[in-house]
């Protein structure tokens, strides 16, 4: 990040639910490709595995091709899942601007079932404004999926 990145404003989306599943169901349909496929997008690519490169792809904008392309950087099985999320063009501004954001999976065992806590960090605002905006909306469509399928 430039200097400049680092004093802007940033923000981060976060989504915190309790999911009536024991943690190893969840964390099943957050590291097997076929199960993401069904609740976020296909990810090519994707093994939880520390350093491995995968990307997403979404729908193109001005001068960006739609491919996120994302890193894992921390796996501990059944309780979290830290990866890469870099996107966009730095030609663009608003949807499609440039995009370097980490995700962050983390699972708690409560009486409940598993507490799920999503943290996508590091939204440049105002570069950002576009994505943080659509994605604040699509995470929470996201995670309800992911329990969803969580619960087949």
């Amino acid at each position: 990040m430039s200097a400049a990145e680092l004093k802007a404003e940033t923000k981060d989306i976060v989504i915190d639910e309790v999911f009536p599943h024991v943690a190893e169901t969840i964390w099943k349909a957050l590291t097997s490709a076929q199960l993401i496929a069904r609740w976020l997008m296909p990810p090519t690519g994707f093994e939880a595995v520390e350093g491995k490169a995968f990307t997403f792809q979404t729908t193109p904008g001005g001068n960006w091709d739609g491919v996120i392309h994302c890193r894992v950087l921390e796996v501990v099985p059944n309780r979290r899942l830290v990866y890469a999320w870099k996107g966009g063009d730095e030609r663009n501004t608003g949807y499609g601007a440039p995009l370097d954001t980490v995700v962050t999976w983390s699972l708690t065992p409560v009486e409940a079932g598993t507490r799920i806590r999503l943290v996508h960090a590091g939204f440049v605002l105002p570069r950002n404004e576009s994505a943080y905006t659509v994605m604040s909306g699509g995470w929470k469509k996201v995670v309800r999926q992911l329990d969803e399928i969580s619960g087949e």
